[in-house]
């Protein structure tokens, strides 16, 4: 069961919260009937999700085998066999779908459905071209958002989406670092590497991390947005700041961002921070 919940990758779900922050900037969190629908959308998507990484992996065995640590995947290390793993792919499938048709919305069939057609071109092809492999990651986080925002019914901040694509580019780009570095480190290089070197990823990564502070600050000097919530909402850009920064600093200092997720899942100082931010969020919009 172990390898299985590793092939499906649940850590990975952590990411699919997103689809939660159209409820919850909403102010909407005590509406159980919206909150039953973002719990079942985040599921199918997670699902959804979830097939592709099997997908991946599928495709992968070989490369996967030659990775420091991909090798350890059920998959490459030969602890699921690739019939086997197909079969969960079916099943994930059809309870994303199931899933969505429970939420009676065309505009969650709709996003699901765009995320699996776009990861599948991401896998095959799309993630050997260098810039729109970042892209269409970052693209994925904004499906995540719409996803949250078409299961409630809720809308969604113009500034909301800029804050999030840039903010999982920057995440993406970390990502890219990450492996070029291990890649220096091993000599073992894959197709996905040959659009960049580290002077190229450096700068892009300060470019975008300033768009993403930008925006957010941008994000918290609309109006709609100060009267939804409060004009301190500004001061929680400084969390933002701090967030950036120390995520900068594991980066280009630590090397510790070829695992976005991972870095989150152990890194104190940046959980401290995001809950620091979540807090100052929730006494703004819940408490004010």
């Amino acid at each position: 069961m172990v390898d299985y919940l590793r092939l499906i990758r649940i850590k990975q779900w952590f990411k699919n919260i997103f689809v939660f922050l159209p409820i919850f900037f909403a102010g909407k969190l005590l509406d159980l009937h919206l909150v039953l629908n973002s719990i079942i959308a985040f599921f199918s998507f997670s699902f959804i999700a979830s097939s592709i990484y099997i997908i991946n992996d599928c495709t992968d065995i070989e490369k996967d085998k030659m990775h420091p640590e991909k090798k350890n995947r059920p998959l490459a290390a030969g602890k699921i066999k690739v019939n086997q793993a197909f079969i969960v792919f079916l099943l994930l499938i059809i309870a994303a779908y199931f899933m969505g048709l429970i939420i009676h919305s065309w505009g969650v069939i709709l996003i699901i459905t765009l995320y699996f057609i776009m990861n599948l071109a991401y896998s095959f092809k799309l993630k050997h071209i260098a810039i729109i492999d970042v892209v269409i990651i970052s693209i994925g986080f904004l499906l995540r958002i719409y996803m949250g925002g078409f299961s409630t019914g809720l809308p969604i901040s113009v500034w909301a989406v800029l804050v999030t694509f840039f903010l999982a580019l920057v995440l993406a780009l970390g990502k890219r670092r990450g492996e070029l570095v291990n890649v220096q480190l091993t000599g073992q290089t894959r197709k996905a590497l040959d659009g960049y070197n580290l002077q190229l990823v450096d700068i892009s990564i300060t470019v975008v991390s300033t768009c993403f502070i930008m925006c957010y600050i941008m994000y918290t000097l609309d109006p709609v947005i100060k009267k939804n919530f409060h004009d301190y909402i500004v001061y929680t850009a400084l969390f933002v700041v701090i967030g950036i920064l120390r995520y900068l600093q594991l980066t280009f200092v630590y090397n510790k961002t070829e695992s976005p997720t991972k870095v989150l899942y152990k890194d104190l100082f940046l959980q401290i921070d995001l809950a620091a931010w979540l807090a100052m969020i929730f006494v703004l919009k819940y408490l004010n």
